[in-house]
């Protein structure tokens, strides 16, 4: 199983959106796949509506994007987080590292389109 990632810009905001399960097997893969997009005082929204499940792997693998965008004075925003994947984020405090908007058009509100 893949995670499939598309991509697409909205004004100066690049917008991610992964569907499918992000686990062991496929959180290498999305890691090489979404760190490019992490750039200089970028921002970007992953769009996270259409994963239904995230493993520590997963989790990982936001926390090196995190990391990147840090590093870059970038900001990342989760948007669309399923009531699990909320719930799997919360409990194991990652929801704190990230800005989190219920849906993709008050994100992009948020980032002045």
């Amino acid at each position: 199983m893949t995670v499939k990632l598309t991509s697409r810009m909205e004004g100066p905001t690049c917008v991610i959106a992964l569907e499918g399960e992000i686990n062991s097997t496929t959180s290498g893969g999305l890691q090489a796949q979404l760190l490019p997009f992490i750039g200089q005082e970028g921002r970007v929204l992953v769009d996270l509506s259409g994963v239904s499940y995230i493993s520590s792997a997963g989790l990982r693998t936001l926390l090196i994007v995190h990391r990147r965008a840090q590093q870059l004075q970038a900001r990342v925003t989760l948007v669309g987080l399923s009531e699990e994947v909320r719930f799997v984020m919360s409990a194991t405090g990652f929801l704190d590292f990230f800005e989190v908007a219920d849906d993709l058009d008050s994100a992009l509100e948020r980032a002045g389109r």
